[in-house]
């Protein structure tokens, strides 16, 4: 027995050992993180006041060399965001004994004078927080000042913390320092809010904030403002993590994808950025709506596989490909259901029937198709049912579907069957009405006959993604791949907020402002569809 316990004794010695060197390892690995971020943004700053330099010698008449500073910008900002995210999760490692490092931040100037000062002073305390006496007097005070905007206005909030000594025992007595919502707590939550939801919503690229706040009196670099999108960002994960496990608890989702412009090395190559959407109100559904972004390199099928890893339910889409390996039998946990969208077939009968179009294009008018302008009005005869009962339960839908919808498919089915047989296979109808009977499609289009919870289309993932593709003409393109993955986590929130009818920059100014206050399990509270907003956000 002695011997077994000395060996059990060895083993729980070696487990520990080696679960020390793992954390050792975990926590070496982010703090190398983060310097390498640092580097880069630090190699990145250099190399844009090179070029500015170059610039101010050479004078303002090179267009090329402009835009360059413009993408050496936006690489700039992405790269001080995404320091301060590593930074942020080296300090949240397991402290262990590693070479520390220090990182050189950007350098902040002082707040303008000419701004007014509104003076908070905490509480002060009534008796020494040491042996209770009442004899206390102020010796001094701290004040911290940070930077808030009112719309409009700035102003710079003195945030003071009176400091007491006792008479009796000489302790010093003084309240605690206010929680920020991000790490060096110079701006307030508005101000970050207003960042936030001027690059991500509004589609204003951080250097251009800038220039425009330095109009208004307020110098704040590129550096710094991006600075703090990285800390807003991984102050944000715990919100960002609950809304992405609520779309992922849907029965249904909708699922749709757009093209991203990504800086690369002599160019920009197309990335590809992912929209998942849960919208119950279809269907008389009690779940709030809510949306999921995920940025990638490209469109392969991998990364669907990915997203929806242990997912299963419906998923309505347009028939890329791409997502056919979650409609595989063998799947694990389960074949997803395909779903496929009717607005996409009918906008290929529309484009051949489309008379005001020819008009603007003083195309002859034997050139519209009569069949294709048939398709589009038994097409147009589906719909107008579904906008009656859009909204009610699942059972009511299902049973106005049998009786009104069920005919009118079925009679479009034999239709364009028989027109078919009637074309060749090269002719622009043929092909709109081969769209919908490729590969067993018909099946995935007529799953709303048989699923009250399924929508006809899928515009949903389509109204989503509207505000990107306006805004790709401002922002160009991506930084970094570490950038499209920060614009993705924001979108998620932002979109959501505005599906719940939620001012998305009025919502992430109170969240920033209770989230250092508020603890784990009261997170949700949080949550566009369960916010609530304070008094001063009512006020304003």
């Amino acid at each position: 027995m002695s011997d077994t316990a000395s060996e059990i004794a060895r083993l729980r010695a070696a487990l520990a050992a080696s679960e020390a060197r793992a954390e050792a390892a975990e926590s070496e690995l982010a703090q190398a993180r983060a310097v390498v971020s640092t580097s880069e943004a630090m190699i990145k700053h250099l190399k844009l006041e090179i070029a500015r330099l170059r610039r101010d010698h050479y004078g303002h008449s090179a267009e090329r060399r402009a835009r360059l500073i413009d993408q050496m910008e936006l690489q700039l900002e992405e790269l001080e965001a995404a320091a301060t995210e590593d930074e942020i999760a080296a300090g949240k490692a397991k402290t262990t004994a590693v070479a520390g490092f220090e990182r050189r931040r950007p350098v902040r100037k002082p707040f303008p004078d000419h701004l007014p000062r509104e003076r908070v002073v905490i509480e002060a305390p009534t008796a020494c927080s040491c042996c209770g006496s009442d004899r206390i007097v102020k010796m001094g005070e701290d004040i911290t000042e940070t930077l808030e905007v009112i719309p409009r206005q700035w102003k710079v909030i003195q945030t003071v913390r009176e400091k007491f000594t006792c008479r009796a025992c000489e302790k010093i007595s003084q309240p605690p320092a206010p929680f920020h919502p991000t790490p060096r707590g110079w701006a307030g939550p508005n101000l970050l809010a207003m960042v936030l939801f001027e690059k991500f919503g509004q589609h204003q690229p951080l250097n251009r904030q800038a220039e425009r706040y330095a109009k208004e009196g307020v110098d704040l670099s590129l550096s710094t403002l991006a600075d703090q999108v990285g800390a807003c960002t991984a102050a944000l994960a715990p919100i960002h993590a609950l809304i992405w496990n609520h779309v992922l608890a849907a029965e249904r989702l909708h699922g749709d994808d757009t093209t991203v412009p990504l800086l690369a090395k002599g160019g920009t190559q197309t990335a590809r950025l992912w929209t998942y959407v849960r919208d119950d109100r279809p269907f008389g559904g009690g779940a709030p709506p809510a949306a999921l972004f995920h940025f990638s390199r490209d469109r392969e099928m991998a990364h669907p596989n990915r997203h929806f890893a242990g997912w299963q339910g419906v998923l309505q889409a347009d028939a890329y490909g791409g997502y056919n390996d979650l409609y595989r039998g063998d799947r694990d946990p389960g074949p997803v259901l395909s779903a496929l969208c009717w607005s996409h077939a009918r906008r290929k009968f529309f484009e051949l029937a489309d008379i005001k179009e020819n008009a603007r294009q003083k195309k002859p008018a034997h050139d519209i198709s009569p069949v294709a302008l048939e398709a589009v009005k038994k097409i147009d005869a589906i719909f107008d049912i579904e906008r009656q009962i859009n909204g009610l339960d699942i059972a009511s839908r299902l049973d106005a579907r049998h009786r009104l919808v069920r005919p009118l498919v079925e009679e479009l089915h034999d239709w364009m069957r028989a027109e078919q047989g009637t074309m060749s296979k090269h002719n622009p109808v043929a092909k709109a009405i081969a769209y919908m009977f490729k590969k067993n499609r018909w099946d995935a289009f007529t799953l709303f006959l048989e699923d009250g919870r399924v929508c006809l289309t899928n515009n949903a993932a389509e109204r989503a993604l509207r505000g990107i593709a306006l805004g790709r003409k401002s922002w160009l393109f991506a930084g970094s791949e570490r950038g499209g993955d920060r614009a993705a986590f924001m979108y998620s929130l932002i979109v959501t907020a505005k599906m719940n009818d939620i001012d998305p920059q009025a919502w992430l100014a109170d969240v920033l402002a209770k989230l250092p206050n508020t603890t784990a399990s009261r997170v949700q509270d949080l949550l566009p569809w369960t916010w609530q907003p304070s008094e001063r956000q009512l006020a304003a």
